[in-house]
């Protein structure tokens, strides 16, 4: 793959970017990826203006969207909303795996779209802001490579149409998902690594919102429970990990900020398309820590 390297070592043997690239073979992924030190402007990158896939990554675009609204006095986060069983969006976590009617707050359906990758709460939250204020939210910031073209619901929904009869079981079979829209960045919802850097970069300085509103997208931010991906490479407990994970058929992704006890913050984003389609492959997870910590390394040497 191509990778336009922000590193003066280049592509040599034992260089950030060559340990990277490594990584990623060793686990079985083809992988993209973006490091920022949010205050020097320093990067690693390794095809960090690849168009990739977002999948779930996308519900941090619909967070900072939400809030600008919400900043704007277009809506106001405590507003109460309905998640009613039959208009729900599928998903195995949040309320889309409940049962019963679910009453709360946007702000509350905010948390459960970021902590556990609600898809149901998103889906709430993205017909009340609309789709194209989350696009026109990222055109306000400079993300030019960075569009939302399904709802989630309608993301899942070219899934099940293109799986055909057979279902979920033919999610796993290689003539299937080379024909899926949500796995081809020119039909689906996309970005770049470094798109989504800039993007974390702006809420962490206060650019993407009001600082309150900066405050509550970092909270939630660091609210995430997954452990197995970009948090796994910073087993720290002086670290803190802050992040928003996306997952589709051969899809791994995390995007998130680490931040250090000696004020160093560090933007990463790693998306990864594996060889196999199993839904579990642990490698493929957890390079995605192994990845970001060896990129936040490098740039904590030149800090020095």
């Amino acid at each position: 793959m191509s990778d336009p390297v922000r590193q003066p070592a280049g592509h040599a043997a034992g260089s950030p970017v060559a340990r990277v690239q490594a990584a990623f073979a060793g686990a079985g992924v083809t992988g993209w990826l973006h490091a920022l030190d949010i205050d020097s402007g320093a990067e690693t990158s390794v095809g960090a203006d690849h168009p990739v896939v977002t999948a779930s990554v996308h519900k941090l675009c619909l967070l900072v969207a939400l809030h600008q609204a919400a900043a704007e006095g277009r809506l106001d986060l405590t507003e109460q909303v309905e998640c009613a069983p039959d208009r729900r969006a599928s998903g195995p976590t949040g309320t889309a795996a409940m049962l019963d009617p679910v009453r709360m707050s946007l702000r509350d359906a905010a948390y459960l779209m970021m902590a556990v990758s609600d898809n149901a709460a998103a889906e709430v939250l993205v017909q009340r802001v609309g789709l194209t204020a989350v696009n026109a939210s990222m055109v306000r910031l400079g993300l030019t490579h960075t569009h939302a073209t399904h709802t989630f619901r309608e993301l899942l929904d070219t899934i099940r149409e293109d799986a055909g009869p057979g279902g979920a079981a033919m999610l796993t079979e290689p003539h299937v998902i080379s024909h899926l829209r949500a796995l081809d960045p020119a039909r689906t919802n996309r970005s770049t690594p470094r798109d989504m850097t800039r993007l974390l970069a702006a809420v962490w300085r206060d650019e993407a919102g009001p600082p309150e509103h900066g405050a509550a997208m970092r909270r939630i931010l660091g609210l995430q429970v997954w452990p197995h991906r970009l948090a796994s490479g910073f087993p720290f407990d002086d670290v803190h990990v802050a992040g928003k994970t996306g997952s589709l058929p051969t899809v791994r992704n995390e995007v998130g900020v680490v931040e250090y006890p000696d004020g160093g913050r560090y933007a990463v984003a790693v998306f990864t398309r594996a060889a196999s389609g199993a839904a579990t492959l642990p490698a493929a997870d957890a390079v995605i820590g192994t990845a970001a910590r060896v990129a936040v390394d490098a740039l904590r040497r030149g800090r020095g």
